[in-house]
């Protein structure tokens, strides 16, 4: 029962971030969803079909659990994103070897999240494409 309770807390604290994520710049939403969606999988199958479902977020969670891709507009947005904020960060540390680690860390995630394969979210029902 402990363990279910941590779980759906841990989902909803996911969601509430990339919900935030969603309108702050520098904060990543798909992340956020996929590990909701992960909590979610475990502590509840109710909300994990709910968030599967939801009309923005479900196409993104779809794709990634079932091809593990995700689409050009998430990439391009993601890319955005992490670059502004490491750039911000690289900006902010006083350290030269803190802004050597940041870089570092940028090219190693760009590289493996640009090597996610790219897929279109499907069409939404009712739609073809």
């Amino acid at each position: 029962m402990v363990r279910k309770t941590l779980l759906l807390l841990c989902g909803w604290i996911c969601v509430a971030l990339g919900l935030l994520g969603a309108f702050l710049p520098l904060l990543p939403t798909t992340p956020f969803l996929l590990l909701a969606s992960a909590c979610f999988m475990r502590g509840s199958p109710k909300l994990n079909h709910w968030l599967l479902n939801h009309p923005k977020f479900g196409p993104i969670l779809h794709n990634w659990h079932h091809h593990r891709a995700v689409s050009k507009q998430v990439k391009r947005r993601a890319n955005i994103m992490i670059v502004a904020s490491f750039s911000l960060s690289i900006y902010l540390v006083p350290l030269l070897w803190h802004k050597a680690m940041l870089v570092t860390m940028l090219v190693v995630l760009l590289v493996w999240f640009n090597r996610l394969p790219e897929r279109d979210d499907p069409a939404p029902q009712g739609e073809s494409l």
